[in-house]
């Protein structure tokens, strides 16, 4: 997404309400060879806790970098910052604690590709470096000039499988004195979750949240308790919008190789979601029972399908960021992108030229995931990862009582 300078309050409850009462809004209008690769399972497993202790953040402390130390504990509007280093963007928000929430104070986000080329080499491209140093230098810019105190720096699914990520990281230190910690993949489910699942349509029984990344995507099984939901299951896979689009062959100069491309992309992640889907089984059918399925989604690909979906003539957080979407229309947003050129999709409001190549991918993976889990509606989150840090970091100093999700058994 574009940069997201002005502060805003960030009043989890209330915006989840907003969401829910918002309009539904309209659909916009119709718009006028592949080598097949293997899918793999990075990292799955069933129950584990949503909140983490203090002592989990290793080398969070970094406060200011160049060394200036931190201010002394226990001074007042004390800031906290997170860091989310992708595949495809760089993400940053500066909080300070508001009460039971917080009040963003700055933030920056810009599409860096870190992750370019990786599918194919194995390793981290020079150029990709490039870009990704000078947003984080941007970043690091902004936590001195934010005095921030306590921050917590994390790259995922690019640097987890590059033959150089420890290389750059150490080199990102180096040069900007951001400290980055390569996160497993379900960590990066746990902090997304803890970030967005205040959003989640209320409800009984079992309920799916989402997370398409550049590099991977996470699913996550939760159930609904009255302070963060535990968690029951999970499944990460390596397809985000990047892995997948560069993996999957050129996009064909037809209308039909265009659509046969989807099809493929579409049947590979439903694949890889195959044990994951077998698993949850049982899950879906008694959340069936009780009423409409939940579901809820935090990404690039969600935020901009739900823009057209609005018909928005620019991205906008304050009408994307909680808004309930008929699935229906999200799969015809889907199928309208997919038969489309890549020139006619970069003259789109809301997807321009940086998101016209990967939201293909991005499409196919949200369809597999709306087969697996098939609920008439498709909450959207603008949140995930940073707030799910900043939640953690703020509760780890007492701001606010630390949540502790229970793990599937306990009582």
């Amino acid at each position: 997404m574009a940069e997201q300078d002005p502060p805003a309050k960030v009043d989890a409850r209330a915006r989840a309400g907003q969401g829910r009462k918002r309009r539904k809004g309209r659909s916009c209008p119709p718009a006028a060879g592949i080598a097949k690769a293997k899918a793999r399972s990075i990292d799955g497993g069933r129950a584990f806790e949503v909140d983490a202790a203090p002592g989990d953040f290793a080398g969070s402390r970094i406060a200011v970098p160049q060394g200036k130390g931190p201010p002394r504990t226990g001074l007042p509007r004390q800031s906290y910052a997170a860091i989310d280093l992708g595949t495809n963007n760089c993400r940053l928000l500066i909080a300070r604690p508001s009460g039971e929430n917080f009040t963003v104070i700055d933030a920056f986000s810009r599409v860096v590709r870190l992750g370019e080329g990786l599918a194919q080499s194995g390793r981290l491209s020079d150029a990709a470096m490039e870009r990704t140093l000078a947003a984080l230098r941007v970043c690091a810019e902004k936590l001195m000039r934010r005095n921030v105190f306590l921050a917590r720096s994390v790259a995922t699914e690019a640097c987890r499988r590059a033959e150089n990520g420890l290389e750059f990281i150490e080199r990102v230190r180096r040069e900007t004195g951001i400290a980055l910690d390569i996160i497993s993949a379900r960590e990066e489910a746990r902090l997304a979750v803890l970030g967005c699942h205040v959003l989640l349509e209320e409800g009984l029984g079992p309920a799916m949240i989402f997370d398409i990344g550049g590099g991977s995507t996470e699913l996550v099984l939760i159930e609904s308790t009255d302070t963060v939901p535990r968690i029951l299951d999970w499944q990460s896979v390596p397809w985000g919008v990047v892995s997948l689009t560069e993996s999957s062959g050129p996009e064909g100069g037809t209308q039909a190789e265009r659509l046969a491309r989807f099809r493929y992309m579409r049947d590979v992640v439903s694949e890889s979601f195959a044990s994951f889907s077998k698993r949850v089984a049982p899950a879906r059918a008694r959340a069936g029972e009780g009423g409409t399925l939940r579901l809820l989604g935090t990404s690039g690909t969600v935020t901009t399908l739900a823009s057209l979906h609005l018909e928005l003539p620019q991205y906008d957080r304050r009408m994307v960021d909680g808004l309930i979407v008929p699935a229906e229309s999200m799969r015809d947003i889907s199928a309208r992108l997919s038969s489309m050129a890549i020139e006619e999709r970069r003259e789109l409001n809301c997807i321009g030229r940086e998101r016209a190549d990967l939201v293909v991918a991005g499409c196919a993976i949200l369809e597999a995931i709306l087969d697996l889990w098939p609920s008439a509606r498709l909450g959207v989150a603008d949140r995930g990862i940073r707030e799910g840090i900043l939640r953690s970091l703020i509760a780890s100093h007492g701001h606010e009582p630390r949540p502790r999700a229970v793990e599937q058994g306990d009582r």
